[in-house]
C-alpha cells in the first residue's frame, strides 16, 4: 500500500510517500481501507517530535509508529478475532495511529458507524477536534443553557466544532478569530465576533463564565481578567513556550495557580473514548453539528497540506483524501 512515513523528527521533509506493508487485524481490532483521513496539529508535533516533553510517549530519538496520522474514515476490509462491533464493508470513522495510509488497523473501541448523512472527508474532519471542543466544554467547562462562553481560535479545526457544541450546549458564544474568518463563525451559531486583530479582548468589561483557549500563547492573567470570579478557563493545548514544554507550561502554571483563586483554571488532554464519539456521531447525524472543510488534499500531498495547516490559514479543518 502507499503511505506517508517517517524514520526521524523533523520538517515536512522527513515525510516520503512511499510503499508500506498492509497490517494485519489483531485480536479486537479491525483493518479500514482509508477513504480520508483528517490533519491537525497533533500531526505536526509527532512529526516535529516537538516539543521534547512528548517524545516520552511517542519515541525518544524517532517516533515508535512511522505512519503518520491519526483521524480518518473508511471501510472495514477485514476484522480480527473477538470483534463484535462491526464487519466487512461497515462505514466507519474514528481516530488511531497510521491514518495516512490506503489502510490502517485499529481497535474496534476507537471507532463509530459513520454518520450517514456524512462524506468520508466530513467524517474523517471530525474525531479529535470535535472530541476535544465536546470534553472541554462539557466535561472541564461544564456548560450549562444561558451560560457564557468566550472560545479563543473559533474558525480553526477544534474552534469551528467548539462554537457548535457550545450553543448546542445552551450557551451564549462570543467568538474570538480573525475579521476575514467571522461570518464562519457567525453562521456557525455564535451570538457575537471579536476581531482579535482589531479589539483587545480584555477591552469592553465583559466576564465570561467559560473561556476555551484553544492553541493560543495569552498570558493568563490577560484571560482571568476576562473570566467571571467562579468561572472556568479550559486550556486546550498551545504553542510557543519553547522547544521542551511547548504550551504545556501554561496548562501547567494554570492548574497551580487554581488552588489559589475562586476560578477554575484548567489544562485539557482530551481522550478518545467510545461514548463521546457515538454522542458525536448522534449530533452529526441529526445536523446540530456540521463539520467545516477548508481544503482537501490527495496523500501524495501531505506535507504540503501540514504547511498550509501551519499557516494558520485554515478555516476550520484541512482533509487528506486517499
Amino acid at each position: 500500500m502507499k503511505a506517508i512515513v517517517q524514520d526521524r523528527y523533523g520538517s515536512t521533509d522527513v515525510l516520503r510517500f512511499e510503499d508500506a506493508p498492509v497490517p494485519a487485524a489483531g485480536d479486537g481490532e479491525v483493518l479500514i481501507r482509508v477513504h480520508a483521513a483528517g490533519v491537525d496539529q497533533g500531526v505536526w508535533h509527532l512529526m516535529t517530535g516537538l516539543p521534547y516533553l512528548g517524545r516520552a510517549a511517542f519515541g525518544l530519538r524517532r517516533p515508535r509508529m512511522r505512519i503518520r496520522g491519526m483521524d480518518l474514515a473508511g471501510r472495514v476490509e477485514a476484522v480480527g478475532p473477538g470483534v463484535t462491533r462491526f464487519r466487512p464493508g461497515d462505514e466507519v470513522f474514528g481516530s488511531y495511529a497510521g491514518a495516512y495510509a490506503e489502510y490502517a488497523c485499529g481497535p474496534q473501541d476507537r471507532f463509530a458507524p459513520k454518520p450517514a448523512r456524512l462524506t468520508f472527508e466530513q467524517a474523517a474532519a471530525v474525531p479529535i477536534s470535535a472530541v476535544t471542543a465536546l470534553q472541554g466544554l462539557r466535561d472541564l467547562g461544564r456548560v450549562r443553557p444561558g451560560q457564557t462562553v468566550l472560545v479563543l481560535g473559533a474558525a480553526g479545526g477544534v474552534g469551528t466544532f467548539a462554537v457548535q457544541l457550545a450553543k448546542y450546549l445552551g450557551a451564549q458564544v462570543t467568538a474570538v478569530c480573525s475579521g476575514g474568518k467571522a461570518e464562519l463563525v457567525r453562521s456557525l451559531g455564535a451570538d457575537a465576533v471579536i476581531d482579535y486583530t482589531r479589539e483587545d479582548i480584555t477591552d469592553g468589561g465583559r466576564c465570561y463564565d467559560v473561556i476555551l483557549d484553544i492553541a493560543g500563547n495569552r498570558p493568563l492573567r490577560q484571560l482571568r481578567r476576562v473570566l467571571a470570579p467562579r468561572g472556568t478557563l479550559v486550556i486546550a493545548g498551545g504553542e510557543g513556550g519553547g522547544r521542551w514544554l511547548g504550551g504545556v507550561d501554561r496548562q501547567l502554571r494554570a492548574q497551580v495557580l487554581s488552588a489559589f483563586t475562586g476560578q477554575r483554571l484548567r489544562g485539557l488532554m482530551s481522550r478518545q473514548r467510545p461514548d463521546d464519539l457515538l454522542l458525536l456521531r448522534d449530533l452529526l447525524e441529526s445536523g446540530d453539528v456540521t463539520p467545516v472543510i477548508d481544503r482537501t488534499y490527495p496523500l501524495s500531498e501531505v506535507p504540503e497540506a501540514i504547511r498550509y495547516l501551519r499557516s494558520g490559514q485554515a478555516r476550520g479543518k484541512v482533509v487528506i483524501t486517499a
